[in-house]
């Protein structure tokens, strides 16, 4: 439920994007070259992990010998339970191609 309190500002759980809405925030991130926005956005559609865990995320646990997983285990922080969650090839080519670019070490975030 979304509530407006006294500030004007929302509370509570938004609604979640709509399939042509990620479509159209991917399509604007490829126009724009923006490999680590799609890269992130894609990573984040696959595994549904919550912000905080997702951006903690390591180049290591996606990735062994600059080949990035298909597959990802993972404890999240808020339930310190292991959560497992597959790559798809899209999200495996974004990833691979802003890790290249990077240069990232293999234990950069």
């Amino acid at each position: 439920m979304v509530t407006v309190n006294t500030k004007k500002r929302i509370l509570g759980q938004k609604k979640p994007f709509k399939l042509e809405d990620i479509w159209r925030i991917r399509t604007h991130l490829e126009i724009e070259g923006n490999l680590m926005e799609l890269a992130l956005l894609n990573l984040a559609i696959d595994c549904k992990l919550r912000s905080c865990d997702l951006l903690r995320l390591r180049v290591c646990d996606v990735s062994s010998s600059g080949i990035i997983m298909t597959r990802v285990l993972l404890t999240q922080s808020k339930t310190s339970r292991d959560v497992q969650f597959e790559i798809t090839s899209k999200t495996q080519h974004a990833l691979s191609q802003w890790l290249f670019v990077s240069q990232l070490s293999p234990q950069d975030f």
